[in-house]
């Protein structure tokens, strides 16, 4: 049984897993908002994403896009540039690297959230260059502890920057740990920082869910202006605008043939399983050639035996099948835990359909392999079968 038992088993894991996974990514997507737009540089496909998000450095979005996007482009609440960075921050021997997000000024417009501690930083600021940061609540806890961070100094990139505020708690949305991040002005981070003129991406917050398409084509026609793309189209685009839902319909097709394509693989194991099944009702055949025998000799028929040895074998199947399942749910729920200690709120999924596929393939693999056993058996001669040893 133990191959039937590990294959089910494995099936019923990766099934939970793509299906746990896939609602933790809608969910936490989802959190975001449904009247997002995000602008990504570099143009996308039908087959997947643009190259931006492959971590290739593409410099198509600058400040001007998003200056112009914001004053040209109506049903808008809000429009945030982004330039993001990993490095060191520190403060006298206390070290911490994090997520250096430099935003424009109306961040809490698109993003949400609050400051704790202090204050965000003012247009005037961003626009001069301003050395000011407002931490994330994990940052602040790394470098000060419990002590009061406002005003004091620390160091990014061996750059001097003042604390002005701290970001009230608010945990990962969309895979975004918040709290473990620190804000600068985006000017500042562009030229102090990373030492740039492009942006990494745009976020557009519009007024209401039914202009979400409008604002789309608004700004996909600015922008197509802007950068002198003549293909209305959108075959020459150097950019992708979506919504949210366009991309949480982006990542379940990508998480289902995923998820599909991990289920064939772990489906291996039943082939496996199938065989050894079918070997070990040859055997049986050998080891019962008398029974056998005398079975027909007292008037069993071809047909009898079939029966006996298919049932013999879907049995088998049909019991590694129920332990499969077993160790399927038991390790899924293992997984769920773990993942949730991580801070993630990941549910524990099992499906009713896939508790069926299991126990239904455990019985056609059963019957499968189990035929040939049973046709060899129930062909033996009766006078040759009570005369073996």
């Amino acid at each position: 049984m133990l191959g039937i038992i590990i294959g089910v088993g494995a099936v019923v894991l990766i099934v939970s897993l793509g299906e746990g996974a896939q609602a933790l990514i809608l969910d936490q997507m989802k959190g975001m908002g449904a009247n997002l737009v995000g602008v990504l540089p570099g143009k996308s496909d039908e087959s997947g994403p643009p190259a931006s998000v492959m971590g290739i450095v593409i410099t198509t979005l600058t400040d001007e896009d998003m200056k112009a996007i914001r004053a040209e482009v109506p049903s808008t609440l809000g429009v945030v540039g982004y330039s993001r960075a990993l490095d060191l921050t520190s403060f006298e021997d206390n070290s911490y690297e994090t997520n250096i997000s430099g935003v424009s000024a109306d961040y809490f417009k698109v993003e949400g959230g609050q400051v704790a501690e202090g204050r965000f930083f003012y247009d005037n600021e961003d626009s001069d260059m301003a050395r000011v940061v407002v931490l994330g609540s994990v940052v602040k806890q790394e470098l000060f502890g419990d002590s009061d961070a406002l005003g004091r100094r620390i160091k990014i990139k061996k750059q001097i920057f003042e604390v002005i505020g701290v970001m009230a708690e608010r945990g990962k949305v969309a895979f975004q740990d918040y709290d473990d991040q620190v804000f600068i002005p985006l000017h500042t981070a562009q030229k102090v920082i990373n030492g740039v003129d492009h942006l990494s991406y745009i976020r557009v917050k519009v007024d209401d869910e039914k202009n979400v398409e409008q604002v789309i084509g608004d700004i996909e026609n600015l922008l197509r202006f802007r950068h002198d793309i003549s293909d209305m189209s959108g075959g020459g685009d150097d950019f992708m605008v979506s919504s949210l839902d366009q991309a949480v319909d982006m990542i379940s097709t990508v998480t289902n043939a995923l998820r599909y394509f991990l289920a064939a693989m772990a489906a291996i194991s039943l082939l496996v399983g199938g065989i050894g099944i079918m070997n070990i009702m040859l055997v049986s055949v050998n080891e019962r050639t008398r029974e056998i025998g005398l079975r027909k000799a007292v008037g069993a028929t071809n047909r009898h035996i079939i029966f006996q040895f298919l049932v013999e074998a879907v049995v088998v199947t049909l019991v590694g099948g129920l332990f499969g399942i077993a160790l399927g749910v038991v390790l899924s729920w293992l997984v769920a835990i773990v993942v949730q200690s991580l801070g993630y709120d990941y549910r524990f999924i099992i499906t009713f359909s896939s508790i069926i596929t299991a126990v239904l393939v455990s019985v056609i693999i059963g019957l499968i392999f189990g035929v040939y056993p049973a046709r060899r058996a129930s062909r033996l001669d009766p006078v040759e079968s009570l005369s073996y040893e």
